[in-house]
C-alpha cells in the first residue's frame, strides 16, 4: 500500500495544548523558539502565572537579542478558584479585569497580522473559570489575522470549539512526583 503524503500547507494553524498532564505551557514555549527561529515576530501573552516563573527570566534574556521581534506579555493574578493554591488577597473582580486586559492584549496581537504566532498561556484556564466568556475565545480564533498562526495553552480546553483548531494535543499525566509528596522542581515544573 503506498502512502500519499499532503502536499497542501496552511497559510496558518490554530494550536491547542490541554490535558492534566504537565508540558502544556513548555510546549508553547516550543513553539515561541521554532517560530524565532524561522525569523517570525511572535508575542507570548501569560493569563494566569503572577509569580516569578523561569520562562520569565528566558523571556528577559532574550527580548534584547529579538528586540522588536518578540513580544513578552505577563498578565494575570495567579490561580483563581483553586483552594490553598489562589491567589492571596485578588478579588473576583481583579481577576476578571486582568484577564479582561491580558485578552485585549492577545486579541490586539492576533489581529494585527504584524505576528506570525501568539502564543495564550493559560487561556483555557481563564474560560473555563469564567475569567473570559466561551465567547472571548471563539472571537480570538475566528478574528485572527490569516497569517498569524495562535497556540492555546491550558487545562480544560472548551471541546465545543474543537472543530475550529488545526492541532489539538491533550497532555495526559501518566505519574508525577506530586503524587508522591514533592514539590515543584524550578527549571522542571515551573
Amino acid at each position: 500500500m503506498t502512502t500519499t503524503l499532503p502536499t497542501k500547507q496552511k497559510l496558518s494553524v490554530v494550536v491547542v495544548y490541554t490535558g492534566e498532564g504537565k508540558g502544556k505551557t513548555s510546549a508553547g514555549i516550543g513553539l515561541v523558539c521554532r517560530s524565532l527561529g524561522h525569523g517570525d515576530v511572535v508575542a507570548f501573552i501569560q493569563f494566569i502565572k503572577a509569580w516569578k516563573v523561569s520562562e520569565h527570566t528566558f523571556f528577559a534574556d532574550i527580548a534584547p537579542i529579538y528586540g522588536d521581534k518578540f513580544l513578552f506579555h505577563k498578565g494575570g493574578r495567579g490561580f483563581f478558584d483553586a483552594g490553598d493554591m489562589s491567589a492571596k488577597g485578588v478579588s473576583e473582580e481583579e481577576h476578571k479585569a486582568s484577564a479582561r486586559e491580558t485578552f485585549e492584549k492577545a486579541l490586539e496581537c492576533a489581529v494585527s497580522g504584524a505576528y506570525q504566532l501568539v502564543v495564550c498561556d493559560e487561556i483555557n484556564n481563564a474560560v473555563h473559570d469564567g475569567l473570559l466568556a466561551l465567547a472571548d475565545m471563539e472571537r480570538l480564533i475566528d478574528e485572527k489575522h490569516e497569517s498569524t498562526n495562535l497556540c492555546l495553552t491550558g487545562r480544560n480546553f472548551p471541546f465545543e470549539l474543537a472543530s475550529k483548531v488545526d492541532i489539538l494535543s491533550e497532555m495526559k499525566q501518566i505519574r508525577h512526583h506530586f503524587d508522591d509528596g514533592f514539590i515543584a522542581n524550578e527549571g522542571i515544573d515551573y
